[in-house]
């Protein structure tokens, strides 16, 4: 029997890759004032950080060969797409499925003062792995059945044998992530702003996740 040594990766000829972009840093939230809602979500904008941080996304993955770019409806995913979208002449296209979890009556902002004030409706929610704890939040039901509808919409655009760019949330994310390893729902929600997640889809619909929370090129 002959010698086989061992190989790089190769993707699967008809499966399809998409590499998923966390947004940048996005302004802080403030006791005194809401983020503005768009479809009763909150919709900061980036910051600085998030700005540079977009650009290192866009040297990362400039040179990939790249079939398209997807984003929510939300400003924080589209400001970080930017500048890739200007460097490769792509216009991005809007995929509603995908935009952030909706917190409910911790929208605006006021999620992220509530979890640094050590809310117990959101300790709740990752002791019971179900966003749903906090009031008024999305089911995980729904939110499952929604990311799934996303997936699917972009992975038939984007076609088999190539791969593109989505620009999403951390829920979101995080929810596309552990629907691939088969883990609690809210395990996987901590990515890191403009991080990069690579997720395999083949043609029968089973996924692979070939990599979760690439930060070196932010260093």
């Amino acid at each position: 029997m002959p010698t086989v040594s061992q190989v790089p990766y190769l993707m699967p000829p008809r499966a399809t890759e998409l590499i998923l972009v966390r947004h940048g840093a996005t302004e802080p939230a403030r006791p005194e004032v809401s983020f503005p809602l768009v479809e009763g979500r909150g919709d900061p904008t980036l910051t600085g950080t998030g700005i540079a941080q977009a650009g290192a996304v866009a040297a990362k993955l400039r040179g990939e060969p790249l079939a398209g770019i997807f984003v929510t409806p939300l400003r924080r995913t589209a400001e970080t797409a930017a500048p890739l979208a200007r460097a490769i002449c792509v216009e991005p296209i809007e995929v509603p499925e995908l935009t952030e979890v909706h917190f409910g009556e911790m929208e605006g902002g006021r999620y992220q003062l509530r979890a640094a004030a050590g809310d117990p409706a959101i300790r709740r929610a990752f002791v019971e792995q179900r966003w749903d704890a906090i009031p008024g939040a999305e089911s995980a039901a729904d939110l499952s059945s929604r990311i799934r509808a996303g997936l699917d919409r972009v992975v038939a655009a984007v076609g088999p044998g190539a791969a593109a760019v989505v620009v999403s949330h951390g829920g979101t994310i995080g929810e596309l992530c552990s629907q691939a390893l088969g883990a609690e729902p809210l395990s996987l929600v901590h990515a890191d702003n403009c991080s990069i997640s690579r997720l395999i889809v083949f043609p029968s619909g089973r996924r692979l996740l070939r990599s979760f929370n690439e930060i070196g090129h932010l260093a």
